[in-house]
């Protein structure tokens, strides 16, 4: 890992650790305005597509997809900004997607830790801790055990910070395994 990929791994798990921060102190607020800033995004994305597809020529605008796709990203912008208390209420749903993008990254470090063992690289044990880890935070997540939307979104900010910190900590202390294969070439 080359000291920019370093730079995002640690860049990455630092905007990791303040969502999780914010999520402990309010959750409900803090996902209420990322709904909205979403929405402002879509909204502006919106019309600039709209915009781009009245400026090009009708032979090259016809082949785009740019109103379709202007309208619709209005329509989900202004959806975003004005009932984000819709998507509230979907907290279990997001909840699940969230455990399941943290059990494939969990299932991705089990390969990591493979790969590490097969170099025969001493590190491979922090990998498999990180792996561990990350799958019992998803198999938390997806059990569902908390009643209300608040706590689960309070343990989803636990689990970020978590993991990110495994993730800064696995990307200062562990040699990258990638200059094995380079040197083997």
């Amino acid at each position: 890992m080359n000291i920019r990929q370093k730079l995002s791994v640690t860049a990455l798990g630092t905007v990791e650790i303040l969502t999780g921060i914010l999520l402990l102190i309010n959750p409900v607020g803090l996902t209420t305005w990322i709904i909205i800033i979403a929405g402002i995004i879509l909204t502006l994305i919106g019309i600039f597509k709209i915009i781009a597809y009245f400026r090009l020529p009708a032979e090259e605008a016809a082949l785009q997809k740019s109103l379709v796709f202007g309208i619709l990203a209005v329509l989900a912008g202004v959806w975003c900004m004005f009932r984000s208390s819709w998507f509230i209420a979907l907290f279990p749903l997001l909840t699940t997607l969230y455990g399941l993008i943290v059990l494939i990254s969990g299932v991705t470090k089990i390969q990591w830790s493979a790969d590490m063992i097969r170099l025969k690289k001493r590190q491979w044990g922090w990998m498999a801790l990180s792996a561990a880890i990350t799958i019992i935070c998803a198999a938390t997540i997806l059990r569902h055990p908390f009643a209300a939307a608040a706590t689960l979104w309070m343990f989803i900010g636990i689990t970020m910070i978590v993991e990110a910190i495994i993730d800064i900590l696995s990307t200062i202390f562990i040699r990258d395994h990638n200059e094995d294969f380079v040197k083997m070439k």
